[in-house]
């Protein structure tokens, strides 16, 4: 499980992916969120500009990401 620790508050769904390692650049996170590979708190996103906030969760090719604040 990957955690991306908020330094506003909010980050946006495609940035989130990169700092988490598992989008290696901002069109393969485009593509994984278009492709709905994407889930957030348990539904399948498809808005790449989907603001998360503390406590959200993120889950894409089997990881896990937490945001926190």
């Amino acid at each position: 499980m990957a955690t991306i620790k908020l330094r506003d508050d909010h980050i946006r769904l495609c940035q989130a992916l990169k700092a988490a390692g598992v989008a290696g650049s901002g069109t393969d996170a485009k593509f994984m969120i278009k492709d709905g590979l994407v889930k957030v708190n348990g539904e399948t996103e498809y808005q790449r500009g989907k603001k998360l906030y503390d406590g959200d969760t993120v889950l894409c090719n089997g990881e896990t990401i937490e945001i926190v604040k």
